[in-house]
């Protein structure tokens, strides 16, 4: 029932889903079910593999996260991560109120062994490669150790999802000097400097698609900051591009001769596209779908999901974190899940 077009473009994201990824057993439709079984139909979906699970509750934009999980228990996103819980499902998918998915998953699942924060990783595309950026809004307010958790989860799926070998990581700062940035920049830096990993060190804006790094490791407040940024710069060049081509029959015409170019990179950066985000650390499959997700977008959040469950990164997340902390003695890791 999250996002701004709820329920209708989750409800059709999902029918998409259905028709296309054979694999899917079974999926369940959390939220009103009067609402959603309109849908449905308007859709004309029987399929036998669809459930409605009914949630009389829905979190609004302005609800505090985790006071909306406490006082909201009947609400979707609370009953979508019960299902994840139960085992009845393997991953839920949301595009709605995105501290209130944190907030449940961390809360009802729990996070890994060694990891205090999830942090949520995104996919971001350049000429040449894919990187992840984590975290990307989770986790506003991250500890030196958070960020160093987040660098050895991000390698993790960077290499066992993205296909990475040995993915390198950056920490975006403000310089790529070693003494730039903030107090705390500066000991995650010293941190990831000394942890094994292939750290090749700070990271400005501007290397993110010039020089990029296959992990960005930031906290939640300037990762949420630098994917939105993005998403509205590459929404407003292809305006500014089909304003300009528009003023003369000349343009026009070289812009019919590179329509397939112009397609290609619009798919390559299409939100549509990359469809959601992994919320890692938390011990279960948690798909972060932006709140403006169209149809096509929210199928795309259900392939990553399948991807997830396909690629069971966590066990991989763990073993590393247990090496890590194996090996750095003077640092010890956290007694228990969080």
């Amino acid at each position: 029932m999250g996002g701004d077009f709820a329920p209708r473009n989750n409800v059709e994201g999902a029918v998409l889903a259905l028709r296309e990824f054979a694999q899917m057993t079974k999926l369940f439709l959390v939220g009103d079910q009067a609402a959603v079984q309109a849908e449905l139909t308007r859709l004309g979906c029987t399929d036998p593999r669809v459930e409605i699970f009914h949630a009389s509750q829905v979190v609004d934009m302005s609800d505090e996260g985790v006071a909306a999980v406490r006082k909201k228990k009947d609400s979707s996103v609370s009953r979508a991560v019960d299902l994840v819980k139960s085992g009845k499902a393997d991953a839920i998918v949301s595009a709605g109120h995105t501290g209130a998915a944190v907030a449940a998953s961390t809360i009802k699942l729990r996070t890994l062994p060694g990891v205090e924060r999830a942090g949520i990783a995104t996919t971001v595309p350049t000429e040449g490669n894919l990187f992840v950026l984590i975290d990307a809004g989770a986790n506003p307010d991250a500890k030196p150790n958070h960020l160093l958790q987040y660098a050895i989860m991000g390698s993790v799926y960077s290499r066992h999802v993205l296909g990475y070998a040995n993915p390198t990581i950056g920490l975006m700062s403000i310089g790529s000097e070693d003494n730039k940035g903030s107090e705390a920049t500066k000991e995650v830096f010293k941190m990831l400097k000394a942890s094994g990993l292939n750290f090749r060190g700070n990271v400005e804006g501007h290397d993110l698609f010039e020089n990029p790094v296959e992990v960005v490791v930031c906290e939640g407040f300037v990762g949420n900051v630098v994917l939105k940024t993005c998403e509205a710069l590459a929404h407003a060049i292809f305006s500014w591009l089909k304003h300009e081509l528009k003023k003369s029959p000349l343009r026009m015409a070289g812009a019919l001769l590179a329509k397939g170019a112009f397609k290609n990179i619009r798919d390559k950066i299409s939100v549509d596209e990359y469809g959601g985000s992994v919320l890692l650390g938390v011990d279960g499959i948690c798909i972060i779908a932006h709140g403006s997700s169209s149809a096509l977008a929210i199928k795309s959040a259900i392939r990553v999901a399948l991807e997830s469950i396909s690629h069971q990164v966590n066990p991989y997340i763990v073993k590393e974190l247990e090496a890590y902390y194996a090996t750095h003695a003077s640092e010890p890791a956290p007694s228990k899940a969080a």
